[in-house]
């Protein structure tokens, strides 16, 4: 049993709780997605616990931390730049924070398992690329992405979870949305885009964390309460994180 989360976005009251709720399923190892930081009010913490973390790759929130944002709304890039000061924090011991860098300075940007693929956007561009749902209507742009998938590719990126399906009802491509009080997928022959949703910030219209248990063919989405409030107040209390980062936790969105 594998736990695949993403987009934690110093989101700390999010991870624990997702993690807690791993321990409770015999998972064996846990994938990160990326971007482990950026929005959030935690960004210190998040990375010390994704080092214990079988593989985790960079997004472009942990890129943007490291080197110039681009392609970031002013919100992001302030928030960003604040995330880039706490990582640079004065008051802790070099070598600790010499460790977070270099630890986020050496992810990479895909990885491969026989037929699976994991990236942060998508598989032709696996930093900065979204794949929305309703792209399935774009078929150019998801032929595209497909002809670099083997099998099945798992992404994150978008905070939207849910399986694009190659060959759907009705079109060339299908988006499966996890439906309410059902979680379980299986992934049959065709070829599958997977996005496993986000832990700490999501945004398909549920505050609840989201991740993904990989057992086999079988996924299973789970979503996890967690203290929002908490979490909300710390965004509140920094004047650089935009309150709207906060107040969007609330609203999944």
């Amino acid at each position: 049993m594998r736990a695949i989360v993403s987009d934690i976005h110093g989101n700390l009251e999010a991870l624990q709780a997702v993690l807690e709720d791993i321990r409770r399923h015999g998972v064996t190892e846990i994938f990160c997605l990326g971007d482990v930081v950026g929005y959030g009010p935690n960004p210190r913490e998040c990375v010390d616990i994704v080092m214990g973390f079988n593989m985790v790759l960079l997004g472009n929130h942990d890129q943007g931390a490291l080197y110039d944002p681009e392609g970031f709304n002013p919100t992001a890039e302030k928030a960003i730049f604040w995330t880039r000061e706490q990582l640079e924090n004065s008051f802790e011991k070099p070598e600790d924070r010499q460790r977070r860098w270099d630890f986020l300075n050496e992810r990479p940007r895909s990885h491969r398992e026989g037929n699976l693929l994991f990236v942060h956007g998508s598989a032709r561009n696996p930093l900065n690329e979204y794949v929305f749902p309703d792209d399935i209507f774009n078929s150019r742009k998801m032929d595209q992405i497909f002809a670099r998938v083997e099998q099945y590719c798992f992404q994150g990126h978008t905070h939207v979870p849910g399986v694009f399906v190659e060959g759907g009802k009705g079109g060339p491509y299908e988006f499966k949305v996890p439906e309410e009080h059902q979680y379980e997928i299986q992934l049959g022959d065709q070829r599958c885009l997977v996005n496993v949703g986000s832990v700490g910030q999501p945004r398909d219209q549920d505050w609840r964390s989201c991740y993904v248990l990989q057992d086999g063919n079988t996924l299973y989405y789970r979503r996890v309460e967690y203290d929002i409030e908490s979490t909300i107040g710390k965004i509140y209390a920094v004047p650089q994180l935009d309150n709207f980062l906060g107040d969007r936790l609330r609203d999944g969105r």
